[in-house]
């Protein structure tokens, strides 16, 4: 699992993240090329949702490296026995130099006769923070979520259907905005790119401060939605 092949070697084996209750955790993945030509890469995982793959496809120039950081979304509970079934891929291929690393044609995976794609699989590992790796710190963090899991339930009994839409289309838009401010976080990692690779400096302000505005509603609207239980019906 994982390691070296002909085209790529990938360091760990193994992707390790320092599992916390409500908190993302992060693991990078160093991908080296091995070869004379430029090796494009692409990672694939068999539960999208959870994780938050930068760059999840780019191109690696000749004996040059690159690093991958891999999020593990926040999660609400801990896996039954802090066992992980997910699973990541990692596709290579050579591909032309004058390829755009930011365009990369999307038939480049594609397994043809005449085209050679390696594999490789890496296994996802969970561990605990120091001192809390002992049965009793899992059982009682997990106590503590399915507390505030009943106090979640009962403020939802206790509401009207109103309240429980509005809490939904609240926590929709939420997830909306987020997602909108990933997508302009990868846009502005495109853009410096290509810049730098022009050797020019300067940066569009207005874009970033606008990249700005979305990161403080975002948080105003958890704050938001967090912080103000509905009323009683």
């Amino acid at each position: 699992m994982g390691g070296s092949g002909t085209l790529i070697s990938v360091y760990p084996e193994e992707l390790t993240f320092l599992f916390e209750l409500e908190k993302p955790c992060y693991c990078n993945l160093k991908v080296v090329n091995n070869s004379e030509h430029h090796v494009a890469f692409k990672v694939k995982t068999t539960s999208p949702r959870k994780y938050f793959v930068r760059p999840n496809a780019s191109i690696v120039q000749p004996w040059d490296s690159c690093t991958i950081t891999i999020t593990l979304q926040a999660q609400k509970e801990f896996p039954p026995d802090m066992q992980c079934k997910d699973k990541f891929l990692i596709q290579s291929t050579k591909v032309p130099a004058s390829t755009d690393m930011d365009e990369i044609p999307p038939d480049t995976f594609n397994k043809e006769t005449d085209k050679v794609i390696e594999e490789m699989k890496l296994k996802v590992v969970y561990t605990l923070p120091s001192g809390g790796s002992d049965d009793s710190s899992v059982s009682s963090l997990g106590s503590r979520s399915f507390k505030g899991a009943s106090d979640d339930l009962t403020m939802l009994k206790n509401a009207s259907i109103e309240e429980i839409q509005t809490i939904q289309r609240l926590k929709e838009e939420r997830d909306n905005m987020l997602q909108q401010n990933q997508q302009m976080q990868r846009e502005l990692d495109v853009l410096r790119r290509r810049r730098s690779r022009k050797g020019d400096a300067g940066f569009s302000l207005t874009f970033a401060a606008f990249a700005g505005l979305i990161g403080v509603l975002v948080g105003l609207l958890m704050s938001l939605i967090f912080s103000s239980p509905p009323a009683d019906a």
